[in-house]
């Protein structure tokens, strides 16, 4: 079956001395995986390496066999051209970072266009602003909406987070339980858009404590998850 879909890219993989296997999100048809066979090697086909960088966005006709097997791309195009996303070492770190997170929490082969637009106007919003240290600690916290475990909002005045529950309490009931001034900061993330980021002044720390929250709580509400290798160097650059 011949299909044209949006498709945003996850991941390519270098496969023999030429090929790609590259994992894309599509608009309609949810998480793909495709066979660029020789692309590495070719400098006038209509497909080229250069165009499955993570959090690329793409139109592509494409062969869906949907047979759990490999796919196949016919032809490509970049549908949203970035300025600044895959040029600035800060952001295209950022951009390694998600697309890592991404890969391993959305697995579903469906339709999801919901999803598919947060992720596309996320990604713009992120190409085209300067002021971004905290876009990827609102960004997991939306991302968790959709992935069905958005903390409960009922009790925010409460001191205590519980990750494990994922809701806020007025007393520690267990382990899991977290308070102090990460807590504090991580409420001002809630119900907000990006452009309110900005004014959210963090330290080098108490960013890197939300994120590991951020991370633990991924960790245990989405089985197999797993801390992403390139947090590290994410840490280094928002310190």
């Amino acid at each position: 079956m011949t299909v044209t879909t949006q498709a945003i890219v996850f991941s390519s993989i270098k496969y023999g001395e030429a090929d790609l296997i590259v994992t894309c999100y599509t608009r309609d048809y949810g998480l793909k995986k495709y066979m660029l066979k020789g692309v590495l090697k070719s400098r006038k086909g209509k497909l080229r390496a250069s165009y499955f960088q993570p959090l690329t966005q793409l139109e592509i006709v494409a062969i869906h066999k949907n047979k759990g097997t490999l796919e196949r791309i016919k032809e490509v195009k970049i549908s949203v051209p970035y300025q600044t996303l895959q040029t600035q070492v800060t952001k295209s770190t950022l951009a390694l970072f998600l697309s890592e997170i991404l890969k391993t929490v959305i697995q579903e082969e469906e339709k999801n266009t919901d999803l598919f637009a947060f992720l596309s106007h996320s990604f713009v919003w992120l190409d085209t602003h300067n002021h971004f240290a905290n876009f990827h600690i609102l960004f997991l916290l939306k991302l968790s909406a959709y992935l069905g475990f958005y903390p409960k909002l009922d009790k925010t005045n409460n001191q205590y987070f519980n990750i494990l529950e994922g809701n806020f309490q007025e007393n520690s009931t267990n382990t899991y339980c977290v308070s102090g001034e990460k807590i504090t900061y991580f409420k001002t993330f809630f119900g907000i858009n990006f452009d309110a980021t900005e004014h959210i002044k963090l330290t080098g720390k108490v960013r890197l404590e939300i994120l590991t929250l951020l991370l633990s709580y991924y960790q245990l509400h989405l089985q197999g998850f797993k801390k992403p290798k390139s947090v590290d160097v994410l840490v280094q650059i928002f310190r």
